[in-house]
């Protein structure tokens, strides 16, 4: 079957992989003028943290000093209200905070004291729940939002920016390591065009728990630290029916080494700001990657190079765990290549390449088989961005590494799915195995996450013949295919030529990577539900499990985690509305 199947697997492997080109808050501790503070940020800049533990108590904890404020401009104007912004990167704007029943939902342990240097006795005070939710800020620190423009679903739409978000200051830890700040859901600053500021219960604790989850499944992406709801009213026509209902407000904290994205260069270059431009490359450049001379005069191409790279490693590694980001617009793409955004996304049940999360994408353009084909787009766009820093030489090879890109991603694609498979090694027949694999649970439709989870679960004799226990449901399912127990006995022959394998080691290894547990649309929404209600239970249960995703869990297999999608699931629908 797989061989004589041959131009029907690489026809399916095709459509896989296929290309084509205001409010002012508080202040924590003390209350300074505007320009009191950034004299004071500049004149204390150290640029490394001095602290060797993690802070007990808040009034000891302190930003770094800002160093964008040193490098990039600040928009003059500090009144917040909505408005073109030019010239700038930033604009100074103050969080609007929660007011009514805020409650911390939960926290992000690891990030509080791996990121954040502040010891869980810390989250106890009141000055906590004040920063988290907007209503102070720490001293030496002023909010700002960034402006950036952006594609949106393939069409330019000028300037966006932070339109509910505000950056509330950088940290550096103990361990040397630069992490900025950012409220999201926290108040309206001069990009938030017809928005309120805020985002809704729903939607923070979907970004709250899947960045945090992917995290721990190993892709690189932005954190979470705490979640904060309130009974602020939020008003939102969710799935854009007219259907306008009331929801609570909500503030996710999130870290990540920066926040630049493809759309912060788009919006300098479509507006004609190129020696700005010049400079904020140049600060990412510096910044963020080590390995580049920054006063290389290829700099710029080498920048694009490393972003074409790591953006081929990130996509691949979403299509590892069947993620789908469901907005893969140029704003929400990380110039530091990370997952940023949590918006209507979802992890694919049965493997459908055709799979759409987002309600409000028509016409499909975010699938899950698209996404990399949507990012070579975005990294066009990026190269677009890039062309008033290069000369004509540096441009030509720009588009020479564009065009790498689908090789990129093929071979990263190669060797996730290997793993996933148990392989060590590389053989021609790898490519024919894996492609044959998905083409039966697609023809199954069989659960994608378990599939490979139980394949890793059950022996090499129990699979040898072909009688699958009913415990591995998906595994069990996809046993009914015609063709399966010719893909079997190919895919056993393949092992045997592992290195220094046994059977043992290969389901020890299939168990580490492949998950039993990621954030179901169905999980994510139970939660929901419950916490609309003031029942935050599910949400940190939910967050426990995550955090350990390859590790079988018996409050996990008793809440149906791995089992499934329940029946009143079925037809779950989320949208861009948050």
């Amino acid at each position: 079957m797989i061989w004589n199947a041959m131009p029907a697997v690489l026809s399916f492997w095709a459509s896989i992989c296929s290309f084509c080109l205001g409010w002012k808050s508080d202040v924590l501790f003390d209350t300074e003028s505007y320009d009191s503070i950034v004299l004071k940020s500049r004149s204390n800049h150290s640029g490394f943290c001095e602290r060797k533990t993690k802070v007990t108590s808040m009034d000891l904890w302190s930003m770094a000093a800002e160093d964008v404020l040193d490098d990039l401009p600040v928009d003059p104007i500090r009144a917040n209200y909505v408005r073109r912004v030019k010239n700038c990167i930033f604009s100074v704007a103050y969080p609007t905070p929660l007011t009514s029943n805020i409650q911390l939902v939960s926290i992000s342990e690891d990030v509080l004291e791996n990121v954040l240097d502040l010891d869980i006795s810390a989250v106890k005070e009141d000055d906590f729940l004040q920063f988290v939710s907007g209503r102070k800020t720490i001293l030496g620190s002023v909010p700002l939002a960034h402006r950036y423009g952006g594609h949106q679903f393939g069409v330019w739409a000028g300037q966006l920016g932070d339109g509910r978000a505000h950056l509330v200051g950088t940290y550096i830890n103990r361990f040397g390591e630069r992490w900025e700040l950012q409220l999201k859901g926290s108040g309206k600053t001069p990009y938030s065009r017809d928005g309120d500021g805020r985002a809704v219960l729903r939607s923070s604790i979907r970004e709250f728990l899947c960045s945090e989850a992917m995290h721990y499944l190993g892709i690189p992406t932005s954190r979470a630290a705490s979640l904060v709801a309130s009974d602020d009213p939020v008003w939102r026509d969710q799935f854009y029916n007219g259907s306008l209902r009331k929801e609570k407000g909500a503030v996710v904290l999130r870290v990540a080494k920066s926040w630049f994205r493809i759309g912060s260069l788009e919006i300098l270059t479509h507006s004609g700001e190129f020696e700005l431009l010049r400079r904020l490359v140049d600060f990412i450049i510096r910044e963020h990657f080590p390995t580049i001379n920054a006063t290389d005069p290829n700099r710029v191409l080498e920048f694009f190079t490393q972003v074409v790279f790591q953006t081929a490693n990130l996509i691949a590694l979403w299509m590892s765990v069947g993620f789908a980001h469901g907005v893969c617009n140029t704003d929400n793409f990380s110039l530091l290549s990370i997952t940023i955004d949590y918006g209507p996304f979802g992890f694919m049940e049965n493997y459908d390449i055709d799979y759409v999360p987002n309600t409000s994408d028509d016409e499909g353009r975010y699938k899950i088989g698209n996404q990399a084909n949507i990012g070579m787009f975005n990294l066009n766009k990026l190269r677009l961005a890039l062309n008033p820093l290069m000369d004509g030489r540096q441009k030509q090879l720009a588009l020479q590494v564009l065009e790498s890109f689908p090789d990129l991603y093929y071979q990263r694609f190669k060797e996730l799915f290997s793993a996933k498979l148990g392989f060590l090694g590389e053989t021609e027949q790898d490519l024919i195995i894996i492609a044959s694999f998905l083409s039966l649970l697609e023809d199954s439709k069989t659960d994608f996450t378990m599939a490979f989870r139980q394949l890793g679960e059950i022996t090499e004799e129990e699979l040898q013949s072909l009688l699958i226990p009913q415990e591995h449901w998906a595994l069990h399912a996809i046993s009914h295919h015609r063709d399966f127990p010719e893909w079997v006995n190919t895919y056993l022959q393949r092992l045997k030529r592992n290195p220094d394998d046994t059977d043992y080691k290969r389901r020890q290894r299939m168990a580490s990577t492949n998950p039993r547990y990621v954030l179901r649309n169905w999980m994510a929404e139970s939660a929901i539900r419950k916490a609309e209600m003031n029942n935050f239970s599910e949400v940190r249960t939910l967050q426990k499990i995550l955090r350990q995703p390859f590790r079988k869990q018996k409050i996990a297999e008793m809440a149906g985690y791995s089992q499934q999608t329940p029946a009143w699931a079925k037809h779950l629908k989320v949208s861009c509305s948050s």
